[in-house]
């Protein structure tokens, strides 16, 4: 069984995980190998587990532990849990928990843009999108909807925050990820040169009355990128004028976009590989 530890000072040095680090501070860019990322709830953290993460330490309620963690539990016989009841646990972290159980989990090392690309035909690219939730919600999608790999532009949320991990209900552990560099300067043209090496097709999902409709069979090639920009400006007009392809959703009543969530969702479902 898990060393069971009971919290009796908030202010315990190996608590700092989950209540005082920043999301910069736990991704640790300095030394990454020393990274750590937090996941919520038992589902979560079993998807996680699957995939091969490697655990470092449990928070959560004790009525947790003969509950719905039992599961996650019983598949990390070296981990420390840390335990209280939930008031004292919402004074640590200065939220509710889901489900009552976090776990502090090591970060991976990462990959490259050619690693999670050798064997992809279809890519999601996401260029400075900085809300996690929408980060969550289009991994949710690209796990769902036949994304081999997504790739992050240097200004993107980190996947790995506590709240796109959940938003994401896992997902983030299953699709493979990477970044198209660290520095304002690897973006876009460095990036979209790589995808171009790599044979990838590149189509800017982009309001513009030149664009191509997302149902236009000649998008149905080998390998494409699909480029997604955030919301308000959404994708840089250099960008736009370095892809191949330029793409709209056509719209309705009036309507002149959707959220990017929900712009990947259609886009996914409509572009993937048949």
């Amino acid at each position: 069984m898990p060393h069971i530890v009971e919290i009796t000072d908030l202010s315990a040095p190996e608590l700092d995980v989950y209540a005082r680090l920043t999301e910069t501070q736990l991704r640790n860019r300095l030394e990454p190998e020393k990274g750590v990322f937090v996941a919520e709830s038992p589902k979560v953290i079993g998807t996680a587990l699957d995939a091969g993460y490697t655990p470092l330490s449990f928070l959560m309620e004790r009525r947790q532990m003969e509950g719905p963690a039992a599961g996650v539990l019983a598949r990390c016989p070296d981990a420390v849990v840390y335990t209280a009841d939930r008031p004292v646990l919402e004074k640590l972290t200065g939220y509710a928990l889901t489900r009552g159980v976090l776990c502090a989990m090591r970060r991976p090392a990462p990959k490259t843009v050619e690693e999670v690309c050798r064997n992809a035909r279809r890519v999601a690219v996401l260029e400075g999108i900085v809300d996690s939730t929408n980060i969550g919600a289009i991994f949710r999608s690209a796990a769902a909807l036949g994304m081999d790999a997504v790739l992050l532009s240097p200004s993107c949320c980190d996947p790995l925050c506590r709240r796109a991990i959940r938003v994401s209900m896992g997902t983030v552990f299953q699709v493979p990820w990477a970044r198209l560099g660290e520095h304002k300067e690897d973006w876009p043209a460095a990036g979209l040169a790589r995808l171009h090496d790599l044979g990838f097709t590149t189509a800017a999902m982009a309001l513009d009355h030149r664009a191509r409709p997302v149902d236009d069979p000649a998008l149905q090639v080998e390998k494409l990128a699909i480029l997604l920009g955030t919301e308000g400006d959404g994708l840089n007009p250099e960008t736009i004028a370095r892809c191949d392809a330029t793409v709209m959703i056509p719209m309705q009543h009036g309507v002149d976009s959707l959220n990017v969530g929900a712009a990947a969702a259609v886009a996914f479902w409509q572009l993937r590989a048949r």
